[in-house]
């Protein structure tokens, strides 16, 4: 039997609608959260793992980031979703009876003026939105909503309070990550995630990057996390248009490498196109 495919469950979430459009003929398996995802791929139990890694209103998804760079994963292709978020609880409330808000932190992020209009909730993260409509479900309190999207609301029995409550229209780009990288596909719409470290030092990060405009290559993301081990360091996530065996991208890297403590390539891949 061919291994499946692992989305931080339960069903019902955004990630299984990305996992289902980054792998609509393969079986789909919810898993205990981002780190499971990331530790079934490594132990081969299944064939991908689809995590979020983007949002247009949240920013870069952190735990990923970190996810692929601590466990040597790559993404091997990406889908960006429209995400509409509602605002549900077990039966039919005013806004001003809610005391706790369940929901993923990129939602809560992506909700703030809802929660702004929520004096008197507290908002607690869940591992995703749909185990933040499940919680609610199981535990009965109307008193307690969460944010979610449509299916997940439907699929646990809650009611909807409110529609849309994101701040505004919202798109999260999701990953398909594998324990290699593989570089066939469209060169013509390709992307490279690659990852670096630099000395401390004035310039280290423009020189790290600095062949990359030299050569008009177009840096599409650049995202800067800490190394744990290594307090007040940091490492940058970056992704470019184009393909690693073109040319000018090879040199660039070839440039940056040269330039940094350490760097390795964390994927190749197809850009996605924007669903609306």
């Amino acid at each position: 039997m061919t291994p499946p495919v692992a989305y931080p469950g339960p069903a019902g979430s955004h990630t299984a609608a990305a996992a289902a459009a980054l792998h609509p003929s393969e079986r789909l398996v919810p898993v205990g959260g981002f780190r499971a995802v990331a530790d079934a791929v490594v132990r081969a139990d299944v064939a991908h793992g689809v995590l979020p890694i983007e949002s247009s209103l949240a920013g870069a998804v952190a735990e990923t980031h970190d996810l692929l760079y601590e466990r040597s994963l790559s993404i091997v292709a990406e889908t960006v979703l429209p995400i509409r978020h509602c605002l549900a609880a077990t039966s039919s409330v005013d806004l001003d009876e809610i005391r706790v808000v369940r929901s993923h932190p990129s939602a809560l992020e992506q909700c703030r003026d809802l929660l702004a209009r929520l004096p008197h909730a507290v908002p607690i993260a869940a591992a995703t939105t749909a185990d933040a409509a499940r919680l609610a479900a199981e535990d009965g309190d109307p008193s307690v909503a969460v944010i979610a999207g449509a299916e997940a609301v439907s699929l646990y029995g809650l009611t909807v309070l409110e529609e849309n409550v994101g701040d505004s229209p919202a798109f999260t780009r999701f990953v398909s990550i594998a324990p290699y990288t593989h570089v066939s596909g469209d060169r013509a719409v390709a992307r490279t995630a690659f990852t670096f470290v630099t000395d401390h030092r004035p310039g280290a990060l423009h020189a790290a990057i600095e062949p990359f405009a030299r050569a008009r290559l177009d840096l599409v993301r650049l995202v800067s996390r800490p190394i744990p081990a290594t307090p007040w360091s940091y490492r940058f996530d970056a992704v470019v248009a184009g393909h690693p065996l073109d040319t000018a991208v090879r040199e660039a890297l070839a440039e940056l490498a040269a330039v940094t403590r350490s760097h390795r390539v964390l994927g190749v891949y197809e850009a996605a196109e924007v669903a609306r």
